[in-house]
Order: structure tokens, then sequence, then C-alpha cells
């Protein structure tokens, strides 16, 4: 089944087209990642979905439920972790928990109940009660899930979760990642990070020109341009790739390069799918 259905979607900012008629499906229970260069529509995509930005044209559905036509029941199954951190940052994490409550207007019986359990879901006890201006980047990241999911919802929303933490921050919250997923929440992830996408999700959207170009399993995309990667560097100074089927086929091309070059035989990444569809890395313009 699936939980998110996006149909023509069009984002315009007067003449210019920042989503260009995309059609998306995340099926439930899944992790749905979003890669494009800077500007092609990720975030802005993210937001129309979470009903943060309004849209131009096309139709967009969250758990069966129209975000247009019904968008307090679509709300209800959604939780978002914009990419710079919206907590207040004089307030302890506990404090910012009951205002996240209050405002899902959460009954004050269940208020204590839910924060005590979802801080002990997401290791945060031991800093309920200092201040989120107080914390390391990982940990601002885990508050704000926290807060996110005080109303338990069906959907979350991640744009760029990771961005800024150090490589041990960053697996740690890989972990809470997968944790909350094999709890049933399907996340719908963005990232700069393509190594990131390519080990936590289950499907695998990009986004170039505001127009979705490829959609799948990694392993799926990475076969559409040869599943076996030969990196080599040049005579003309240059590294070079190129993409085969089988290894077999790649054995057959390197024995034509000669000795004078460096050269690497590996399993195809996604960011080499993503380089050769986009013809950029991730980050970049």
């Amino acid at each position: 089944m699936d939980i998110i259905v996006v149909k023509g979607l069009v984002k315009k900012y007067g003449d210019e087209t920042a989503v260009d008629g995309l059609d998306l499906t995340v099926a439930e229970g899944e992790i749905f990642g979003f890669l494009g260069p800077n500007g092609a529509g990720k975030t802005t995509t993210v937001r129309m979905i979470s009903t943060l930005t309004s849209f131009s044209e096309g139709e967009i559905s969250v758990g069966g439920y129209d975000v247009l036509k019904n968008p307090k029941e679509a709300k209800k199954l959604m939780g978002v972790i914009q990419q710079h951190i919206s907590l207040d940052k004089d307030l302890t994490i506990r404090e910012n928990m009951m205002h996240h409550a209050m405002l899902q207007k959460i009954p004050p019986k269940e208020r204590k109940t839910k924060i005590e359990t979802l801080a002990k879901h997401v290791g945060l006890e031991e800093y309920m009660e200092r201040t989120v201006d107080s914390l390391s980047g990982g940990w601002k990241k885990r508050a704000a899930i926290v807060c996110s999911l005080i109303h338990e919802p069906k959907v979350l929303f991640m744009d760029e979760p990771t961005a800024g933490l150090d490589i041990q921050a960053r697996r740690l919250l890989w972990d809470l990642i997968r944790q909350l997923n094999d709890n049933g929440t399907t996340i719908f992830l963005t990232s700069h990070y393509i190594e990131e996408i390519e080990v936590l999700c289950d499907t695998v959207g990009i986004i170039d020109k505001g127009k979705l170009i490829a959609y799948g399993a990694p392993s799926d995309l990475c076969n559409r341009i040869g599943s076996t990667a030969v990196e080599y560097y040049g005579q003309d100074h240059k590294t070079h790739y190129r993409y085969f089927r089988s290894r077999n086929e790649a054995n057959d091309f390197v024995s034509t390069l000669g000795d004078r070059n460096t050269v690497l035989i590996r399993n195809t990444s996604l960011e080499d799918c993503f380089v050769e569809l986009t013809g950029k890395k991730v980050g970049e313009d």
C-alpha cells in the first residue's frame, strides 16, 4: 500500500518552475530516499507534501487523505524534521516536548507518559533537563526527532537530518532511523550524503531540474548503468569511469588499457548512478 501518492506536482515561483510535473509514490513502512543536486527541488517537494508550502498544480495524498481537501487528517499522520533545528534553544528538551504535545492537542493526562516513553526510546533520558542550546549537533537532532514523534506520526519527513554531524553522530542517527522504521514508521529522507541513502533506503528517487529522472531500489538503479565499474587514471591526467554488465566485460576492457594506467575494478555505487544521470555530484549546483 502506498502511504504517499503524488501526481503531476508543480511548483512555480513567478516564471520559474521549481518542481515540474512530479509523479511519486512511497510505500507504507519503507525508508524512501530523495536525491538531487542543489536547487533540484528536493526540499520544495518535501515542504509541499508535508503541507508547509503550497503547490501550483497536481495532487498529493498522505494516508489516503488529500492534503488540500483533508489537511487536518493528513497532518495528523506526518512528522517533519526540517534541515534547520526549529526547537526553542532556551528551553529544556522536556519543555520543548511538552510544548509540542500541547500544539498537537494531546490530552494532559497522556503527555507525561508519552514524553517519558519517547525519551527512553531514543536515549534522551539523561538529557531531558538540559537546554537545547547546550547540546551537541547529534543530540539536538535527536531532540528534534523526539518532538516530531510526540503525536505518533505514520510518516516522518527528514530533510538533511545528518547535515553538519561528525561520522560517529551520523551513524548513531542511522541506527535511530532504522529503529523508527522497524517500529512501523515510514521515513521520507533527503540527504547530501549519498552513502547514507544507499545504506538506509529501500527505494530511491532522483530529481533533477524539478523532474523525477530515476526511481527504484538502489541496486536496480546501479544496474541501469552497469553493475561493475572501472575507474582509471588516464594518460590525460584525469580519472575516467566506465560501467559494464559483468566483471568479465570489465576485465576485457582493462586488458586494453596497458600497464601505465592506475585501475580499480569495483561494484557500481549509487553515486556512480547519480553522476551518470545528472552529470553532477550530490551537493553541486
